[in-house]
């Protein structure tokens, strides 16, 4: 991941995408290749996605990077199962294809155990979308979770893509974005997206470096 041609820049944000917040983006800190967005509402935490929405980042020729976020914990099968069965109801109203990854949220305040990573992955695969995880490898439980998760059944770590939350270096602009160097755990995984910078004064972003190859699994 050294070569800059494989460096995919790119933001996500609670707020939604409209005119005024892309011009934002756009004049302060560079052109995102994709934008991360919610896809339901929680209360004072995101704004869910609308097809309105979807269809102004489109109209930039943004990709979109969907991420789940109706859940607290991240412990049990059946409740990873309940969780897929919500995220993939959202993704087809928005009208989102298969074959894209949707990011399961895991805040480094979340229990997580190996059974719901598995649940999440295993539940997701049949029904055509990529499992993905928003994670922190060095606060919280899901590092040890996803390695046990792995040591049950290996395809977590081949059909999975981790989207890591370390280390937070800063925001910076597109030009100056970091080389990519994601922190990721201790076993095979698909570290393809990391976000390097949280929380932007000018505007309210986090900024995000991927690996190319996760471009083709999203919308």
């Amino acid at each position: 991941m050294n070569s800059l041609a494989r460096k995919v820049w790119g933001v996500d944000s609670a707020s939604p995408v409209d005119q005024t917040l892309y011009d934002c983006v756009k004049s302060r800190f560079g052109s995102p290749k994709y934008w991360g967005r919610y896809l339901t509402e929680t209360p004072n935490g995101s704004s869910g996605l609308t097809q309105k929405e979807i269809g102004f980042i489109k109209s930039k020729g943004i990709k979109i990077l969907p991420i789940y976020n109706g859940h607290s914990n991240a412990i049990g099968y059946e409740e990873a199962r309940i969780a897929v069965r919500n995220a993939v109801y959202h993704a087809r109203r928005l009208g989102l294809p298969t074959n894209i990854v949707l990011f399961a949220y895991v805040d480094h305040h979340f229990k997580v155990d190996p059974d719901w990573i598995r649940g999440w992955v295993e539940t997701l695969l049949p029904t055509g979308f990529r499992a993905g995880f928003y994670h922190d490898p060095v606060k919280g439980d899901f590092a040890e979770a996803y390695f046990q998760a792995v040591q049950q059944n290996s395809e977590v770590a081949v059909e999975s893509i981790l989207w890591s939350a370390e280390p937070e270096i800063g925001i910076t602009s597109e030009r100056k974005a970091p080389r990519f160097n994601p922190v990721k755990p201790k076993c095979k995984a698909n570290v393809w997206l990391w976000t390097y910078g949280r929380e932007a004064n000018k505007c309210p972003i986090n900024t995000n470096l991927s690996d190319e190859k996760v471009i083709n699994y999203l919308y």
